[in-house]
């Protein structure tokens, strides 16, 4: 039996991914294309890919975290939100994550698992990039 999860990567997942090549972020990264886990977007979830990771933080080009966000992307199946549910959580700068988690019907994946505390009340698992990872393993 195959296990795909349909999952939201929060900003600081893919952060973390592109900073170390040595952490769980950058393999669970590295899956992505491998038909382990399906990866959700939407136009404000990229938007702020793009943000974030081009701060100059990153010993990354803009035009190599393009080329990293364009592969998300291709790799992702893409939503439009038509609602709001703002604010709901303890940083409204997540509401549109979650908003995307319900209607993906998708797992959050974050290293801020107490940030989306609120998010079980709309039955949306979240959980660490290190839990995706353990499950991930299980399965295969």
């Amino acid at each position: 039996m195959t296990f795909n999860p349909r999952i939201v990567l929060d900003t600081n997942v893919l952060y973390s991914a592109l900073r170390s090549q040595l952490g769980v972020s950058h393999r669970l990264l590295s899956m992505v294309g491998q038909a382990r886990f399906l990866p959700q977007v939407s136009a404000p979830l990229i938007a702020e890919y793009e943000d974030i990771l081009k701060r100059g933080q990153l010993a990354l080009s803009h035009a190599q975290i393009d080329d990293v966000i364009d592969y998300l992307c291709a790799q992702s199946e893409h939503h439009r939100i038509f609602y709001l549910w703002r604010p709901l959580l303890k940083d409204p700068n997540n509401d549109f994550i979650l908003e995307l988690a319900v209607k993906a019907q998708a797992s959050i994946v974050t290293w801020n698992v107490a940030d989306f505390k609120k998010a079980a009340s709309l039955h949306v698992q979240v959980m660490s990039p290190r839990q995706l990872l353990e499950i991930l393993e299980k399965s295969s």
